[in-house]
């Protein structure tokens, strides 16, 4: 029998959602993939019905509800199965608050499950009416039978050994939470009750603070959020689609990864990504393309004037030729002066330099195409901490998440690989949509608004500019909703269009061009009208001007409604 638990394990594969009662159901995350939670505040006039507010797939908890949540899963435990509260959160914490998993075994295998945790079915403590005094199994004094405890295994200890024993667990960290009974051949547990009758008052926050944090920690559904002095969890619906959470605090983290939110860009690129810009690979990348060693100390040296004679650092001072790293004292006129070395011209026709030459090309064209996505990776995270900083909230919001999702297309354009240039193409198409859009509705939002803000009253033309403002937040939505969509897929489309084109009659040829990756440049009015007609084999989107079959009324490049 499967648990609630073991159904949710799914990711990068077939998800599974579960309804309310606790059946699985296959979710294949169509439904999410046109809603990117983008909000049009533009227009406040807008009736608040029209505006769609996604359906949150994740609870943020404080602590106070973590520790409704941890009673009331002790609550459930104790009452079904019929045993006391202590024993319930034993149960709970063995299997990481898994209520579903604590019945499943119970009922499956009570004895064993007992036998693995530590639960004795009953007291075995020898009743023995005449002895007043007994002997710790640990100090091995003689105490009064009132100072002598004892769990369900029966074993005795006093009162300051139980107490150095658990003061030292606490010590130790969170395996307090799993302590058994000091006796090294026993496996009892010892409850909570037991524990907090003999800790200090600085014990007792510390191991209470443990058993909070343990309901997150070793729980499959929760998570802390991960901004710096934020103290809220996040309880999650596993399988249910987007992962971008918006804790209280305000910071948006991806659940999967715990980095900044970065949908639709998947997480496995967002680690590379973020490792390439920490990493030291650049920097040698950047030595390799700039610089040569030095023939003789093998440091390595940049070159920053138009002159080939290169004189090393002290101590070393060698001087050299730049191109054919020969000593100085060879060269002069006969070589061909201080600009240029015919011994190198020479070498290199002989293929003497073509490794070094390849490796320092190589590490250049990396070096270029990295600080070509990174700049403007960086560019739109520096914008949207202004946008997020500076503009009201009525703009804000959907500048600040474009901007965030902008952001994380240069990293996945990054590792979009080189030969697949139709992906490449329409991705970039896409891209460059949604950036110019983008910046249209940012300069509006606060060059233009800027100056209604400041205006000494009202001003006749403000509600043709919330007409502009309402137009341009509508149109970036779409573009960036088309953006994630088509990352998502995986940029799909582009192979079934490349499908499509390939199909194309050849008398349709005379009326349009076919450029790479099935991406149709329709050149005559010809071939616009033909969309409407009814016989007509293709119609041409008046989006994306992409050729589509007649059948299509979505077309399938840009999913632009016919």
């Amino acid at each position: 029998m499967e648990s609630e638990d073991d159904m949710h394990d799914a990711y990068d594969g077939e998800y599974l959602e579960e309804d309310s009662d606790g059946v699985a159901e296959d979710f294949d995350g169509d439904g999410d993939d046109g809603d990117y939670g983008f909000v049009d505040n533009a227009a406040d006039d807008l009736d608040d019905s029209s505006i769609h507010r996604p359906q949150l797939n994740y609870t943020i908890l404080s602590e106070e509800d973590i520790q409704r949540c941890q009673e009331e899963a002790i609550t459930s435990i104790s009452t079904v199965l019929s045993i006391s509260r202590v024993k319930a959160g034993i149960l709970l914490r063995h299997f990481k608050w898994s209520i579903s998993k604590v019945n499943d075994e119970w009922f499956a295998d009570e004895e064993n499950v007992r036998k693995t945790v530590g639960l004795l079915e009953r007291q075995i403590i020898e009743i023995l009416s005449d002895v007043k005094e007994l002997t710790c199994g640990i100090c091995f004094d003689t105490y009064a039978r009132q100072r002598m405890k004892a769990i369900a295994c029966g074993h005795q200890f006093c009162d300051t050994c139980w107490a150095g024993y658990i003061h030292t667990s606490i010590g130790d960290g969170p395996g307090c939470l799993t302590l058994r009974c000091p006796d090294p051949s026993c496996v009892a547990a010892v409850g909570e009750d037991m524990v907090l009758s003999l800790v200090s008052d600085e014990d007792r926050i510390k191991y209470m603070r443990y058993l909070l944090r343990s309901y997150v920690e070793d729980n499959r559904k929760t998570k802390w959020c991960p901004a710096p002095g934020c103290e809220y969890a996040v309880e999650f619906v596993l399988g249910s689609g987007s992962y971008d959470i918006t804790c209280k605090c305000s910071y948006i983290f991806c659940w999967n990864c715990l980095e900044e939110a970065h949908r639709p860009v998947d997480c496995e690129t967002v680690a590379k990504w973020i490792l390439k810009n920490s990493a030291e690979s650049e920097n040698m990348n950047w030595i390799l393309a700039n610089s040569k060693p030095c023939p003789k100390c093998k440091r390595p040296i940049e070159k920053n004037q138009g002159c080939m004679h290169i004189t090393c650092t002290p101590p070393c001072k060698f001087e050299f030729c730049w191109l054919c790293l020969g000593a100085w004292s060879e060269h002069g006129e006969r070589t061909g002066g201080f600009y240029a070395c015919n011994r190198y011209e020479t070498a290199k026709q002989e293929g003497v330099y073509d490794e070094a030459e390849r490796r320092r090309e190589m590490a250049k064209n990396s070096l270029e195409k990295y600080t070509h996505y990174y700049e403007r990776w960086a560019t739109n995270e520096s914008s949207r901490a202004k946008a997020l900083a500076d503009l009201q909230q009525m703009q804000s919001v959907q500048i600040v998440e474009c901007r965030r999702v902008l952001k994380w297309t240069y990293a996945y354009g990054y590792y979009l690989p080189e030969h697949e240039q139709a992906k490449r193409q329409f991705f970039e198409y896409l891209q460059g949509d949604a950036e110019s859009g983008l910046e249209r509705l940012h300069q509006c939002a606060e060059k233009e608004l800027q100056a209604y803000l400041e205006g000494d009253g009202p001003s006749k033309d403000f509600n043709e500019f919330r007409t502009k403002l309402a137009g341009l937040t509508s149109v970036t939505r779409n573009y960036f909703e088309n953006l994630v969509r088509a990352l998502e897929n995986g940029l799909s489309d582009v192979t079934i269009s490349q499908s499509a084109s390939s199909r194309t009659s050849t008398s349709k040829a005379s009326s349009s061009t076919k450029g790479k990756g099935g991406f149709l440049k329709v050149g005559t009015s010809k071939n616009r009208s033909s969309r409407n007609g009814d016989n007509a084999a293709r119609w041409s989107c008046n989006h994306c001007t992409f050729a589509n079959l007649s059948s299509m009324t979505v077309c399938s490049m840009c999913h632009h409604a016919r």
